[in-house]
């Protein structure tokens, strides 16, 4: 017995089979028990630390001090990175949200494309308003929307969704401020700014090939209408064709196209100036380092205005001048706005908590070093393992963000073994995020809640959505692994 015990904690195989059985029982409580998966992690770091010999005062601290303790060093390392980002994030979506910025974008948008090329228009509509928006918030935002746009253009439901679906799915997976990206940020040393510029090098040609390719092939093939119930008046009654033509819709008194500027509804320009400024003032920082001298008072001012908590305090600020205190809302209203907006967020931020403590035990028990061993011996490249690694825990549990932060967690140690640049180590971060919303099956939440609100049955979700998100996983993966074999 003590001969196993010291083989599972000393050797190269005995730490990967012990880090294999933690991730097994990961997966097992998620699954199988249906735990939370806050819960779930937690239990599994704490007991991989026990299993593998860590101390007690390195795993949990002492009575008197707690703070260099693995489960506080865990927790808080990556909270002080992303909470911040994160809640000010969601705070900004919920006021573009709220001051009818997707009705705005949806009628310029068609406007410039016409009926024909309508789908093209909301797979646009999700990428511009999914940057923000969180993927399921967007999906209950946008979902009114493409209703009217299928109604009216007489297609399949499937031709207007996908594109818009592919749309909020890239900006979820690969760009700040969501979860996903942020906690990566923080995972693995790499400033967002390169996430994002990398997040749009990998992610566009995964959108285009996804939303716009496989959305309009898929869309001619399976024919889904849009039901009658799915568009309300006002005043609650269905409508047939002709009232969708006049843009009554859920959520949606008028077509996006009639909006006038008797609802006070912003600009187009505003509300892309808005989504635009935290982008570009964190770019800016980021190209800023590059390009400047490092004692220079032009890199201090963009390094301050960049840094993305500032970037978005100042996004949000402006949000709330322009689409609320101008236009008649009150402090107090916004106040309101806020504090609902942030309700979803705990859970959320407890999740990526977690998986970086159960990160912080791998890095610790030494198997992130056993596991580089391996995969030098075999050959196979980090990123590629990172893919492989994030592919296989999304499959198996369903949610993007445990597969990310597990994923981060493992393959952190392996990073900071070698001396990759900030672009190298974001290809990486892109390779991870592409295998987190590989092949979105029946465990995978957005798989029912997109069932749902576009009227397609298991069979049609699996031939529409997972296969879109397997071909945004695949072409993105392999943009960022090209580029890295490039650059490193």
């Amino acid at each position: 017995m003590t001969a196993t015990v010291d083989w599972l904690r000393t050797t190269t195989p005995g730490l990967l089979v012990l880090c294999g059985l933690a991730i097994a029982l990961l997966l097992f409580a998620i699954i199988k028990v249906k735990l939370e998966p806050f819960i779930a992690l937690l239990l599994t770091g704490l007991g991989l630390a026990l299993a593998a010999g860590l101390p007690v005062s390195k795993i949990v601290g002492t009575a008197i001090k707690a703070g260099d303790s693995l489960l506080e060093t865990g927790f808080g390392g990556i909270l002080g990175h992303i909470a911040v980002i994160i809640g000010l994030g969601t705070v900004l979506g919920a006021i573009l949200e709220q001051s009818g910025g997707a009705d705005v974008l949806t009628g310029k948008l068609l406007k410039i494309f016409g009926d024909k090329g309508a789908p093209v228009a909301m797979g646009l509509l999700g990428l511009i308003f999914g940057i923000p928006v969180f993927f399921d918030i967007g999906i209950f935002v946008l979902a009114p929307l493409i209703y009217v746009a299928a109604k009216r253009g007489g297609r399949s439901l499937v031709l207007y969704a996908m594109p818009m679906l592919a749309g909020l799915s890239m900006t979820h997976a690969f760009l700040p401020p969501h979860p996903g990206p942020v906690a990566l940020g923080g995972l693995l040393g790499v400033s967002l700014g390169w996430l994002i510029l990398i997040g749009f090098v990998c992610g566009i040609p995964g959108f285009i090939a996804a939303g716009l390719v496989w959305g309009s092939y898929i869309g001619k093939r399976i024919i889904v209408e849009v039901p009658d119930e799915f568009l309300v008046r006002a005043d609650g009654s269905p409508v047939g064709e002709q009232a969708a033509k006049t843009g009554d819709g859920p959520g949606t008194a008028t077509d996006p196209e009639s909006v006038t500027t008797e609802t006070k509804r912003p600009s187009v320009g505003l509300i892309g100036a808005i989504i635009a400024i935290p982008l570009i003032l964190i770019l800016g920082a980021t190209f800023g380092t590059q390009m400047l001298d490092k004692d220079s008072q032009l890199l201090q001012v963009l390094t301050f205005l960049g840094t993305p908590a500032v970037a978005l305090l100042i996004a949000v600020l402006i949000a709330f001048y322009v689409l609320g205190i101008r236009r008649g809302s009150s402090v107090q209203e916004l106040s309101t706005l806020t504090a609902e907006s942030l309700r979803p967020v705990g859970m959320l931020l407890l999740v990526v908590g977690a998986g970086a403590f159960f990160g912080k035990v791998i890095s610790a028990t030494g198997i992130g070093t056993a596991l580089a061993d391996t995969m030098s011996a075999a050959g196979l490249p980090v990123i590629v393992l990172a893919y492989i690694i994030s592919c296989g825990l999304r499959i198996a549990q369903g949610s993007a963000t445990v597969a990310i932060v597990t994923t981060g967690g493992i393959v952190a140690p392996l990073v900071a073994g070698h001396d990759y640049s900030q672009m190298s180590i974001a290809l990486i971060a892109m390779a991870i995020a592409a295998g987190s919303i590989i092949l979105s099956h029946v465990n995978d939440g957005g798989f029912w809640i997109i069932a749902k609100y576009f009227n397609l049955t298991v069979k049609q979700t699996l031939q529409t959505w997972t296969v879109l998100e397997t071909i945004l996983s695949v072409v993105s993966f392999a943009v960022a692994a090209v580029l890295f074999a490039i650059v490193s």
